[in-house]
C-alpha cells in the first residue's frame, strides 16, 4: 500500500514521535522514508542586504543536515530512508516533494495548537493537510503530553 513514506522534521525531539509511526508502517509496508527539511527562508525577506546572507543560510542547511541526519540515526537497519533539504514555504515545498517524489503517505506532527495561537502562528501541518496529494497522518508532538512509553502514543488523522 504505501511505497514511500514522506516524513518532514524540524529537528525537535517531539518529531521523533511522528517517526516512530513513520518506522512501524515502513516496515509493515517494506516502503522508504523520504525524512525532509525545510529552510524557511521567507522569515529573512526584509533582512538588509548587508546582512550576512550566506551566514544565515550556512547556519539553516546546518541545523536541516542535522535534523536529517537524525532521522538515518534512527531509523531502524531494516528501513531504507533518503534525506533531502530544500529551502522555501514548508508546507508549499512538503506538498510538491510529496507530488515529485510519488510519495504515498505523510507522517508528520503537530503541537496541537488552537485558538489564538494558531492563529497568530499559523499552522504548516493544517496547510499540508488541506493541500496534499496523499493522505497524511498527524502525531500530536506536545511535549508536555510525551508518554513514558512509546507505544502510549496516539495518533490523529485530520
Amino acid at each position: 500500500m504505501y511505497d514511500c513514506i514522506l516524513v518532514p522534521t524540524d529537528g525537535s525531539p517531539e518529531v521523533e514521535r511522528a517517526l516512530e509511526y513513520a518506522f512501524d508502517l515502513a516496515r509493515t509496508h517494506d516502503a522508504t522514508i523520504r525524512a525532509l527539511y525545510v529552510v524557511n527562508i521567507s522569515g529573512y525577506g526584509g533582512l538588509p542586504m548587508e546582512t550576512a546572507w550566506e551566514g544565515i543560510n550556512n547556519a539553516l542547511r546546518g541545523e536541516g543536515e542535522t535534523a536529517v541526519d537524525r532521522v538515518e540515526e534512527l531509523a531502524p537497519d531494516d528501513i531504507e530512508v533518503e534525506t533531502a533539504i530544500f529551502e522555501g514555504s514548508p508546507s508549499r515545498v512538503i506538498v510538491e516533494q510529496a507530488a515529485s517524489e510519488d510519495c504515498d503517505l505523510i507522517v508528520m506532527g503537530t503541537h496541537g495548537r488552537g485558538g489564538i495561537d494558531r492563529l497568530l502562528l499559523g499552522s504548516v501541518t493544517e496547510r499540508v493537510v488541506r493541500q496534499a496529494p496523499v493522505p497524511v497522518l498527524t502525531v500530536q508532538v506536545d511535549p508536555s503530553d510525551v508518554p513514558e512509553q512509546p507505544n502510549e502514543s496516539r495518533a490523529i488523522v485530520e
